[in-house]
């Protein structure tokens, strides 16, 4: 059925190619790399960041109460994550959730290190993150 005077319109759209991530300083006591490949910085999203970590071993950054979920999958290593009740270890194969308002404090002090992939909701930003004061 046709409704005079109304033009039907389809939008084309297509797939966003993210060709490299944005590399993105690290807080914590030694160098991690940060590649962003979705997210405020490197695709200009706000609802969701998706970035691959790399942390060395005895990295740890201050702990944070975040105003967003952050979904981590643990590629290579362990990633440690501390909780106001205990630690939780990561290992290569697991992911772990931390969720909106819950603090925690990431770090990798095992040898080898880290590999992870993070995943925000909405996407992290300074300002959400909300880190201890040191």
């Amino acid at each position: 059925m046709s409704c005079p005077g109304v033009v039907n319109v389809t939008i084309q759209t297509m797939p966003t190619l993210i060709s490299h991530p944005t590399r993105i300083q690290a807080a914590g006591t030694k160098p991690k790399v940060i590649e962003e490949f979705i997210g405020r910085v490197n695709s200009h999203t706000p609802e969701l960041s998706v970035a691959r970590m790399r942390s060395p071993e005895g990295w740890q950054e201050p702990g944070q109460t975040p105003d967003f979920e952050e979904y981590t999958v643990v590629l290579r290593g362990t990633l440690r994550v501390e909780h106001r009740d205990g630690q939780i270890d990561v290992a290569a194969g697991q992911a772990v959730i931390a969720h909106r308002g819950e603090w925690v404090r990431y770090s990798s002090p095992l040898p080898d290190g880290a590999e992870y992939i993070a995943i925000c909701m909405p996407a992290f930003s300074p300002d959400t993150v909300h880190r201890d004061e040191r």
